[in-house]
């Protein structure tokens, strides 16, 4: 399914794990492959697609995210790799940290890096907007659909900082996170807020397309805004649904992301 294209660039999910997205960009030549956790649906597509893998993006270090890297770079020796600089891996790869500029010129894409720590220390994103004007937010396990990734090693206050700047991108911004969790979360946000009419349509909407076996992602930064719970701290109904009732917006996140973890 082609789920984003600009002129002949498409991006395409990979379905890896139980629930794993490895999204991959390609031209119709090359192909990017971003968080390839596991090498062979990988291998398998770009050979189906008679691909070239020409790069690697990756934004934080966890098994699910990188294990598939070393036999990508022994398929395609000239891949280029980009990782975090703030994280340590065992493969060779170009650093990336907040404002770099990563230059993809076989797809004639340039994407932005932005660190965001809160599931990692090292965390990061990539963002790009295409020659059409189409925004495209590759963000990991930071921003799901309809919720977040859990601090495996950072803060609520560096997961909530993290999460309002990505909720100032333009709400056309498409979301390709990396993992099938869109309608636990939506349930998740419905206990929290029963009556919030966009997500109850959301609810339909995902339900919908998990049923034709369609891959939920893309979201987008407006839909985010609009339904996910953690972006919506501010809100009255999000606070008296954490049962805090408080105008603190950090207090509120810190306790909707322990009622999930539990979810």
């Amino acid at each position: 399914m082609i789920v984003g294209m600009h002129h002949n660039v498409q991006i395409i999910p990979i379905p890896a794990f139980k629930d794993n997205y490895i999204w991959l960009i390609h031209n119709g030549q090359q192909a990017v492959a971003v968080d390839p956790g596991d090498a062979q649906p990988v291998i398998q597509t770009l050979k189906q697609l008679n691909l070239s893998l020409s790069g690697i993006l990756i934004t934080h270090h966890h098994q699910d995210h990188i294990a598939g890297v070393s036999a990508l770079i022994k398929a395609y020796p000239n891949v280029n790799i980009y990782a975090p600089k703030l994280e340590t891996y065992s493969f060779a790869h170009t650093p990336v940290d907040d404002g770099q500029v990563v230059a993809l010129t076989d797809l004639d894409l340039n994407f932005s890096v932005m660190h965001l720590p809160g599931h990692t220390l090292g965390h990061v994103a990539y963002y790009t907007e295409n020659k059409l004007g189409d925004q495209w937010l590759f963000c990991g396990d930071t921003l799901f659909g309809a919720g977040c990734g859990r601090l495996f090693e950072g803060t609520p206050e560096q997961m909530h900082h993290t999460l309002k700047r990505l909720a100032t991108l333009a709400g056309s911004t498409q979301v390709y996170c990396t993992h099938e969790y869109t309608l636990r979360n939506i349930d998740f946000a419905l206990s929290l807020e029963p009556s919030n009419p966009t997500l109850q349509k959301r609810k339909l909407d995902t339900q919908a397309l998990r049923d034709k076996g369609i891959a939920s992602l893309p979201s987008n930064i407006e839909l985010e805004r609009a339904t996910n719970p953690f972006l919506r701290c501010h809100t009255a109904s999000i606070q008296a649904g954490s049962g805090l009732k408080s105008a603190d917006e950090l207090a509120v996140f810190s306790r909707i992301r322990e009622l999930r973890n539990s979810y």
